[in-house]
């Protein structure tokens, strides 16, 4: 396991009683979106934070899959398909992983931040339940996919 650094402390109190500790992944970004979210109050460190600049470039899904499922931590993402490759299916079964996906590649950092707050007391709720899953994000919703289904042609 890599070398783990605790997110930072929440001395307002604002993050969700019964949400982990988020680990925002590289495909949301370095500073908009955590920025938004810490604003928020939630507690968390991005890859980059968590693994340094610029080693976070060559971490593999696989590894934070890992590392933050054995930290108790929930991922936020943007990328949907990480639960139709092979290797990151297995990592998120194998470590019961607690996955949230943002389902528009194109918002930007502040639609994104926005669609993951307004869904937070259901992602808070999902996370009451042991990994593994993954859930997609919407705008107004959470819904909960299937993690061992083909990928669609």
């Amino acid at each position: 396991m890599s070398q783990a650094k605790s997110p930072p402390d929440d001395p307002t109190g604002r993050h969700p009683a019964g949400l982990p500790h988020v680990f925002i992944n590289r495909s949301l970004g370095r500073i908009a979106v955590p920025r938004l979210l810490r604003d928020a109050g939630l507690r968390l460190p991005t890859l980059a934070e968590h693994y340094g600049i610029p080693q976070d470039e060559d971490i593999a899904d696989v590894t934070w899959i890992e590392d933050t499922a054995r930290l108790g931590w929930v991922v936020f993402m943007k990328d949907a398909r990480i639960r139709y490759r092979p290797a990151e299916q297995e990592a998120v079964l194998t470590h019961h992983a607690r996955c949230f996906y943002i389902t528009r590649q194109d918002l930007p950092g502040a639609a994104m931040a926005q669609w993951l707050l307004s869904n937070l007391p259901a992602i808070t709720t999902a996370c009451a339940e042991a990994g593994p899953f993954i859930y997609a994000v919407h705008a107004t919703e959470i819904r909960k996919m299937d993690i061992s289904s083909p990928r669609p042609r």
